[in-house]
């Protein structure tokens, strides 16, 4: 028997026919064809939906933008500040701080009880040219109220927008914010606000706060230049029915004792000052003057050290008027006292006249005892004579 003959796989695909080898290569080719063919396919379409597809999203950002305020913002911003840069002038009210609360259907006026006014005067924030024309026609000025907590970050300038996004209005069904002659014409540079009152209290908005804004009526100015609007510090409006607990800044002597701070109408320190005879602000200082240990032991120990400061610094700003008081004291001396017995001089009979004492020189007189003699006038208070024209003790 001849041995058989043994093949390899190389040997056996050698001994195959052509056809049959290239049969691979051929599939292969055939494939990479296929691809370049789906591939170019594809591009094409592509091609063709690329300007549709551009349109398409074209059209859906000018939808989304034509809905935002953005770049109207943006937009309006910027040109603002392009304008605001070349403007010179302000509006400024004469006193920005008006008293801390306010009340409805009272007249409006500054924290010393005066009119407001407002004047136009030139902003120390730029170097701009001034409209030296302003005066040569008057200006309509608009009071208008704003948002307590504007503007922002506690800023010292705004847009024209910002400030009438702050404009605040009526509530639903109520009348309008701002009663009595709210538009006043500015001339010289100077505006008189005339009789103005709330109608509503400011409790209703967030930060429980008004301010009062005075700005330039549209239309009623020829100028180039933008003209800053004024604003007041914030205070607080309450109802009218409210006033009657109200505390006076500052308080007047025959104002009653409880318009102090930290003394309530009715209240336990009210109660214990009137069973002392104490029942005016008057009263209150005189008793400090004189004995401010006694008055701290009617108060009691409910009035904290920390009460008893507010009060008296309170009840120290009270207006004192012109009005003095004599006090007869021993060895031809006269004592001049003021409403709240306080001395304030005296007058020495030296040889038939008359020798004024002031108040910086009342230590020579080392044959009385003041604070005897105060205490003396304080217990005989009803028995002092007015004097008749003030001395003036230097």
């Amino acid at each position: 028997m001849s041995a058989k003959r043994l093949f390899t796989e190389s040997q056996y695909k050698e001994d195959e026919p052509a056809e049959k080898q290239l049969k691979p290569s051929l599939l292969s080719v055939a494939s990479d064809i296929g691809k370049v063919i789906g591939l170019n396919s594809m591009n094409k379409i592509l091609s063709d939906l690329e300007p549709r597809l551009r349109r398409l999203v074209n059209e859906e950002l000018e939808n989304a933008l034509s809905n935002s305020h953005f770049f109207t913002r943006f937009h309006s911003l910027e040109t603002q500040a392009e304008v605001e840069t070349s403007s010179c002038l302000q509006l400024m009210f004469n006193k920005k701080v008006l008293p801390p609360t306010l009340f409805t259907a009272s007249k409006i006026a500054d924290k010393d009880n005066n009119p407001l006014q407002v004047v136009l005067v030139e902003s120390s924030t730029t170097s701009a040219g001034t409209d030296h024309d302003l005066s040569l026609y008057p200006t309509k000025i608009e009071i208008v109220v704003l948002n307590g907590g504007f503007p922002l970050g506690g800023g010292e300038t705004w847009s024209s927008e910002e400030f009438n996004k702050n404009i605040m209005k009526e509530r639903d069904g109520k009348r309008p914010l701002l009663a009595g002659e709210l538009c006043v014409t500015m001339k010289e540079r100077l505006a008189h606000v005339g009789d103005i009152e709330f109608t509503d209290n400011s409790s209703w908005i967030r930060c429980r706060k008004f301010r009062l804004g005075a700005r330039v009526v549209p239309g009623s100015y020829k100028g180039t230049v933008r003209i800053l609007e004024a604003i007041t510090e914030p205070f607080v409006v309450k109802d009218h029915r409210g006033e009657s607990y109200k505390k006076n800044h500052p308080p007047m002597l025959e104002d009653e004792v409880w318009r102090l701070e930290k003394i309530g109408r009715h209240g336990k320190f009210h109660e214990k000052l009137s069973s002392q005879g104490i029942n005016t602000v008057q009263d209150f200082l005189k008793l400090s003057v004189v004995d401010t240990p006694r008055l701290r032991e009617i108060l009691g120990t409910g009035m904290s050290e920390k009460m008893w400061e507010v009060t008296i610094k309170h009840a120290r700003t009270c207006v004192l008027g012109n009005k003095q008081y004599s006090f007869q004291g021993n060895n031809n001396c006269v004592f001049i006292l003021n409403p709240i017995c306080e001395v304030v001089g005296a007058l020495i009979d030296v040889d038939g006249q008359l020798v004024t004492v002031a108040p910086s020189d009342l230590s020579v007189l080392t044959n009385y005892n003041i604070e005897s003699l105060v205490r003396a006038a304080y217990e005989n208070w009803n028995s002092l004579q007015e004097v008749p024209g003030n001395y003036i003790f230097q």
